[in-house]
């Protein structure tokens, strides 16, 4: 198994972690032949396999951090019904919120339901949105919630990367507020060192 340094995340949530930080170090090298800069970067064992997941659609990084994730999660012990993934802000091959968050939620005998949070309306991508308001108003009203699926229930929301925690933080509040959840806990497999 990967060694990993989990570290909190604030939010909403009762209680939320990030297996690891993203990057170890990240050293500027120069601009490339476009003027965008190019940089050196060492990746916590935890952002490689997500890096290799997520760009490289590598499937052998699933299982690995399914593993990690998991014996994060029995030392834990959030008391959890259902494991919610984040939905993708964009259509990959290989998506890997619900790739690793259905293995993770079939080892911990959790129900998985990508389908209780539906994104309503297209918006940019949030990677090239530094201000936490500007953020935080383009992900207001976004995400529905399915009642049905979450009343009364303990929800670990589960996504890849923490950056600002504006996108979990809106979720959170729609599975208390629409949703009725009971309770909400935040996952995910890395944050980032900078929070924008």
């Amino acid at each position: 198994m990967i060694s990993f340094q989990a570290v909190r995340i604030p939010g909403r949530w009762r209680d939320g972690y990030a297996l690891d930080l993203h990057t170890v170090r990240s050293t500027f090298v120069g601009d490339d032949e476009y003027g965008h800069a190019r940089f050196d970067t060492e990746r916590s064992a935890a952002g490689e396999l997500l890096y290799r997941l997520k760009y490289k659609s590598d499937p052998a990084a699933v299982d690995e951090l399914v593993e990690a994730a998991a014996f994060f999660l029995r030392s834990w012990e959030p008391a959890v019904d259902i494991l919610v993934p984040v939905p993708a802000s964009r259509a990959r091959e290989l998506q890997p919120v619900l790739a690793v968050g259905e293995g993770l939620a079939k080892e911990l005998n959790l129900e998985f339901s990508p389908p209780c949070l539906r994104r309503i309306r297209e918006m940019p991508q949030l990677k090239d949105v530094y201000q936490y308001d500007e953020r935080w108003r383009l992900l207001s009203g976004l995400h529905e919630v399915d009642r049905a699926i979450v009343k009364g229930k303990a929800i670990l929301l589960f996504d890849d990367l923490f950056r600002s925690g504006a996108t979990m933080n809106a979720i959170t509040y729609g599975l208390y507020d629409q949703g009725g959840a009971s309770d909400v806990f935040a996952l995910t497999i890395t944050r980032t060192r900078s929070h924008r």
